[in-house]
C-alpha cells in the first residue's frame, strides 16, 4: 500500500490532511510550524521533522503551500538542499495544489519527470470548510500514469476532480481563471456593501435581501458574512488576491489580452494591502472605501 504525505497545514492543507485521515490513510505531514504537524500527529498521523524525511517516506507527496516560491522550497529546499524531490523514490508522485503561473507548473513536471518522478498539476478551490469536509474542487492536469497513482487520494480530498489534459499547465490555467472571477466577485461584493452602508441601509437587512436575489454570488454570501461579523481572520488573505490577480494579469499580458475588471479589482486589493490590511481576510478590501461605518 502506498503512503501519502502532505506539506502545508494551513487553512486548506489541514482540512485536506484530515480528509485523508478520515478515509483511512496514514498521513505523513510537514509544516514550517512544527507544532502544527505535532498537533495533527497527536490525532492520528505522522509528523516529519524535515521535507526530506517526508519525501523519503512517501510514494505520493501533496504540496499545499501559498505560492510558487514556497513550492520551489518544498521541492528543492530553501537553499537547493533538503527538499522532497531528491529524497523521493523513483516512480513516486508529486501533487502541486498551489495557484501558480502555468509555465512554472509545466517546468516542474519536466524537471521531476527527468528524475523519474511523476507530477500532477492540481490547484484547488472551495475554501477551508469544503477542504475540511472533503468536498472541495481539484483542477488536475498531468500524464495518465500520474493520475492513476493518486486517484484514491484525490477522491478522499475532493468532491469534484476535473481532469483537464494529459500534461501540466491546464489545471493552473483554469485555476487562474477561477481566481479572476473570485477576485472580481469579492471586490464587487465589497463595493456593493460599502454603497449600502454609505446610503444608510442596515447591513444585515441588505445581506438578507441580496442573498435571496439575483445579485447574489457565492463570494457575496460567504465574504460579506465576515464583514457583518466584523471578523477578518484570514482564511484567505487580501495578499492572496494581490498575488493571484497579479498572475491573472501576467498571463493575459503574454497574449496582449485586455482584462479591465480584473485590473480594477487588483488595484483594490493592492490599495487594501498598502493600507495595512494585507494579512487580513480578503473581505477587508471593503476597508478601502471612505466615509462608511463597518459593523
Amino acid at each position: 500500500m502506498s503512503l501519502v504525505g502532505l506539506v502545508g497545514l494551513g487553512a486548506m492543507g489541514a482540512g485536506m490532511a484530515g480528509s485523508l485521515r478520515r478515509a483511512g490513510h496514514t498521513v505523513h505531514v510537514y509544516d514550517v510550524r512544527p507544532e502544527a504537524a505535532q498537533a495533527f500527529a497527536a490525532q492520528g498521523g505522522v509528523a516529519c521533522a524535515t521535507l526530506a524525511e517526508l519525501g523519503a517516506a512517501c510514494d505520493v507527496v501533496i504540496s499545499v503551500v501559498v505560492n510558487a516560491e514556497q513550492t520551489e522550497q518544498v521541492l528543492w529546499g530553501a537553499d537547493g538542499q533538503g527538499g522532497v524531490a531528491r529524497a523521493m523514490k523513483p516512480g513516486s508522485t508529486f501533487v502541486m495544489c498551489s495557484t501558480v503561473a502555468p509555465q512554472r507548473s509545466i517546468a516542474w513536471e519536466q524537471a521531476l519527470n527527468d528524475m523519474g518522478l511523476h507530477y500532477l498539476d492540481a490547484p484547488i478551490s472551495g475554501g477551508a470548510a469544503r477542504a475540511a469536509s472533503g468536498e472541495m474542487t481539484m483542477m488536475t492536469a498531468g500524464k495518465p500514469e500520474a493520475h492513476v497513482r493518486v486517484e484514491t487520494y484525490l477522491q478522499a480530498m475532493a468532491g469534484k476532480v476535473y481532469k483537464l489534459g494529459s500534461q501540466a499547465g491546464n489545471g493552473s490555467k483554469v485555476k487562474i481563471i477561477n481566481q479572476l472571477l473570485a477576485g472580481v466577485h469579492i471586490a464587487a461584493a465589497a463595493e456593493a456593501m460599502a454603497l449600502g452602508l454609505r446610503e444608510g441601509v442596515d447591513a444585515a437587512e441588505l445581506y438578507e435581501v441580496i442573498t435571496h436575489s439575483a445579485g447574489n454570488s457565492w463570494m457575496f454570501e460567504n465574504r460579506m458574512a465576515h464583514v457583518l461579523a466584523g471578523d477578518y481572520t484570514p482564511l484567505s488573505a487580501v495578499d492572496i488576491f494581490v498575488k493571484d490577480l497579479g498572475l491573472v494579469l501576467d498571463t493575459a499580458r503574454g497574449s496582449k489580452f485586455p482584462l479591465p475588471l480584473a485590473s480594477t479589482a487588483h488595484q483594490m486589493f493592492m490599495q487594501a494591502s498598502s493600507a495595512g490590511h494585507g494579512r487580513e481576510d480578503d473581505s477587508a478590501v471593503i476597508k478601502i472605501f471612505p466615509g462608511i461605518q463597518l459593523p
